[in-house]
């Protein structure tokens, strides 16, 4: 039997592994999370690393694939007991692996940032975490919104691919059962916008947000915030600044900043200007 780290073989993660999972993000003082653990597990491939002590998991990630184009890394974790003796290089090193040639993207704490960049990450952004109590502040954004439905999957489906600038079906279509609140902007020639609310622990995390332009993004958190009396959650692109501006008008205070970074491409593909905020910075 393997006698340390080092030997302990990186395994596929499954749904089986979820309160594992939630077990070790409580364990680094992150919430248990175990609604958007589920979400990850589904729609990615886990990777993870089992104690060896025989109970738990040593280290845990995810992997979220978007065809050749892109794969996004995210809930990097290593227990308590176990870090700051290369586990977490072993698991990023297995993970970029695994991408053989695909593109990666990924969200790094400033904690995580150096062990990226030794990898061959580079920063090409950066999203700032906002939470609060939403209060409607100044006139009305005038852009009419309602609640999606089943037949406006379609178009929601074209819209992200044309914004995120590749499919993200297989992640997309776990959205109605994911997130409590979907909920679409339009114009007379169809949607040009939508946004999701989906709970996390005691707040409602904002994402994805994708809209036509600043007005219609806050149209869609305006419309999302009167369905909750939780506190919003979300994670703004940082070049958005009149939106970032607005929500911290209407209550959300800044929590931190995390770095987007990639590797093997210069940039995120698709449209910044209509993309404001991740599904979740796990999985860009």
């Amino acid at each position: 039997m393997p006698t340390s780290l080092a030997d302990l073989p990186v395994r596929r993660l499954t749904l089986g592994d979820l309160t594992a999972c939630a077990d070790l993000s409580e364990d680094r003082g992150w919430p248990r999370e175990e609604h958007k653990w589920g979400l990850l597990l589904a729609s990615g491939a886990g990777y993870g690393i089992d104690a060896p002590e025989g109970k738990g998991l040593v280290a845990a990630s995810v992997l979220t694939s978007y065809g050749p184009g892109l794969a996004a890394i995210g809930m990097v974790l290593v227990a308590e007991r176990h870090s700051r003796q290369g586990v977490g290089r072993r698991v990023m090193r297995h993970l970029v692996a695994e991408a053989g040639d695909t593109p990666l993207t990924l969200h790094a704490t400033p904690n995580g940032r150096p062990l990226y960049e030794e990898l061959g990450f580079t920063v090409t952004g950066r999203a700032e975490m906002v939470c609060g109590h939403f209060r409607p502040s100044g006139s009305p954004a005038g852009v009419p919104t309602r609640p999606a439905t089943a037949d406006d999957l379609p178009a929601i489906l074209r819209l992200d691919t044309e914004v995120f600038g590749l499919d993200r079906t297989p992640v997309l279509t776990r959205l109605p059962a994911f997130a409590d609140q979907i909920r679409v902007a339009e114009d007379k020639n169809g949607i040009i916008g939508y946004a999701a609310a989906w709970p996390n622990m005691h707040t409602h995390v904002v994402g994805p947000l994708i809209a036509r332009d600043t007005q219609t993004a806050k149209a869609l958190v305006t419309s999302l915030a009167a369905g909750t009396d939780r506190p919003l959650r979300t994670d703004i692109d940082v070049r958005h600044e009149e939106l970032l501006a607005w929500v911290k008008a209407c209550g959300l205070e800044p929590v931190a900043f995390n770095d987007v970074m990639t590797c093997k491409i210069p940039a995120l593909p698709g449209d910044w200007t209509r993309r404001f905020a991740p599904l979740t910075v796990a999985a860009g």
